[in-house]
């Protein structure tokens, strides 16, 4: 089976590319276990050009097929920030728990209907040769007030959705999947993977 190179070293973010890539016909990779350890410094303005970055890096260094993205929490009242900044928005070394508290802090007195805020994915799939495919998915929701729920990761405490009544932190890995900006994403990735790569 030929390998895919997830181009992550965040375990979190490959664990649910494992789970929402089943059915694949390739085998999943980490940059760690094909022996690269270097990191790709994210100079892009914007998700598509991290993601296109990130994974034509990776292809060319494996030669392996690479798939990246580029995600973050754009919140309208902050004039769409974090952006592209979401994992270094309270700095360098912050945790997640810094980081959304950093991000509450900024919201501090902005009233809920206020608060609207979208998660975005962008996915490049990139072959050795240089060849990029784009792919992307979008979650609509609202900022919370404060953290809520136990799983994922990132902002996902407080990033509210008012169809379902629970943060993106309450839901199950299985509905997450589902309506998350990088399901909607993986969902376009795993399609174009087996109609064009396999």
């Amino acid at each position: 089976m030929p390998k895919l190179l997830l181009a992550t070293n965040n375990k979190g973010k490959a664990r649910e590319y494992k789970s929402l890539l089943q059915g694949i016909p390739f085998e999943l990779v980490t940059p760690a276990e094909v022996g690269i350890s270097t990191e790709v410094v994210e100079v892009g303005r914007s998700f598509e050009e991290n993601a296109r970055l990130k994974a034509t890096t990776r292809a060319a260094e494996s030669r392996l097929l690479a798939l990246a993205d580029d995600s973050g929490l754009e919140v309208d009242a902050l004039g769409g920030e974090p952006g592209t900044l979401s994992a270094r928005y309270a700095g360098e070394g912050a945790s997640d728990r810094d980081r959304v508290s950093y991000l509450l802090t900024k919201l501090e007195g902005v009233p809920r209907e206020k608060r609207t805020a979208r998660f975005r994915c962008v996915i490049a799939i990139a072959t050795p040769e240089g060849e990029v495919e784009l792919c992307s998915g979008e979650c609509e929701g609202i900022i919370a007030f404060e953290p809520r729920g136990d799983r994922g990761f990132g902002y996902d405490p407080i990033f509210y959705l008012p169809e379902l009544k629970k943060t993106m932190a309450e839901l199950s890995p299985e509905l997450k999947n589902k309506v998350s900006h990088r399901g909607r994403a993986a969902e376009k990735a795993s399609q174009l993977l087996k109609e064009k790569y396999s």
